[in-house]
């Protein structure tokens, strides 16, 4: 999704320059919450400040939410289907192509040296070995300082619009979320510990959505006991085939505990700290980048990111039962997406295919 981001942002609309977004993607990287929202948040706050953060962050996750809401309701009643179990299927490979395709995508602009590979190939062993993520980006930061130590990168551009923005509106955002979760303390206990766990999920989720996923199936399944374990990976294949992060599976969570109102709880408390930070971020980020240590480390994480993205692939390609008809798929998937066809046509298709054939 960040490589589909900076297709829109930087190339077609020109809101950032390149370094600008590889710099936000840095950013984002470095502290918890889902990627490609705070990325989406990133150009938003780049482009027309805490307005225009909070409209690119709403916007970006909101047809995600819809559409994980529709899902959740209809898994109530479908989905053991075999239809149904034949299109996710086929949207799993799509989902393996294009995550791997965004890979490709951001290796080949990033790793220029052969200092690149090696942090990567490094991080993305480390992720595949379940390392804590923040482990990983320090590890990655000192590799950029060690290796890089004898090069000078050039500061941060401030050629883009609103580069630097006022705060002044943030700490009312602050007052209000902090009142809301007190008023669902006061009068909805349940609701409030919903919030709170989506909360304290979002704020540990180091490295993006998918190191989110273990402490969410641990408090949900093991502590509160709140679905099954089965119940809770299906939550996660409906997250994976949506446009939108794979934290959105707290929609799914919310919903088959409360209903409506515990899946928009679940969905607002999983993203707002996040934004909270990242907005709170951005009008430092400048600062830091003018230091020659800041960039060395900055592009040890760069390429961590990298890396990252070469160990979901490889996770989610090993959670695939492949045959003959799948990587057909993903071979046509992985092609459309080199050659710039529209993503909702290779999902049309992928759904398609599956449901004919698998």
């Amino acid at each position: 999704m960040v490589a589909h981001i900076r297709k829109t942002a930087v190339g077609k609309k020109e809101w950032l320059s390149d370094a600008s977004f590889r710099d936000g993607v840095a950013l984002c990287q470095m502290i918890p919450g889902a990627t490609a929202m705070q990325v989406a948040a990133y150009v938003g706050l780049r482009t027309r400040g805490i307005g225009g953060g909070a409209v690119a962050f709403t916007a970006f996750g909101l047809p995600a939410f819809l559409i994980m809401l529709i899902l959740s309701a209809l898994y109530d009643r479908a989905h053991a289907l075999p239809a149904v179990v034949s299109a996710f299927g086929g949207l799993q490979v799509v989902v393996v192509a294009l995550v791997a395709h965004a890979a490709f995508t951001f290796g080949k602009n990033l790793l220029t040296d052969w200092k690149g590979p090696v942090i990567a190939l490094a991080a993305a062993v480390m992720f595949g070995f379940s390392f804590p993520p923040i482990g990983v980006i320090l590890i990655a930061g000192l590799c950029g300082l060690g290796l890089y130590h004898r090069q000078t990168f050039p500061a941060s551009e401030h050629t883009d619009s609103g580069s630097i923005y006022s705060l002044g509106s943030l700490p009312a955002i602050l007052v209000v979320a902090a009142l809301l979760f007190v008023l669902l303390f006061l009068f909805q206990r349940r609701f409030f510990e919903l919030a709170l766990l989506m909360a304290k999920v979002d704020l540990f989720a180091f490295g993006g959505g998918f190191s989110s996923l273990p402490l969410m199936f641990n408090e949900v399944v093991h502590v509160r006991a709140w679905m099954d374990s089965l119940t809770f990976l299906d939550g996660i294949a409906l997250g994976q085939v949506t446009p939108g992060p794979i934290v959105i599976t707290a929609t799914f969570i919310g919903y088959l505990q409360y209903g409506l109102i515990g899946s928009v709880i679940a969905t607002v408390a999983i993203f707002l700290p996040s934004f909270l930070m990242i907005a709170g971020t951005v009008p430092y980020y400048d600062r830091l980048r003018s230091s020659s240590w800041f960039n060395r480390a900055l592009r040890g994480i760069l390429y961590s990111f990298v890396g990252l993205l070469v160990s979901v692939t490889i996770r989610f390609s090993l959670t695939v039962p492949w045959d003959a008809v799948r990587v057909i798929l993903a071979a046509g998937a992985l092609a459309g997406l080199i050659f710039n066809v529209r993503l909702i046509y290779l999902v049309i298709a992928g759904i398609g295919v599956s449901v004919l054939l698998l």
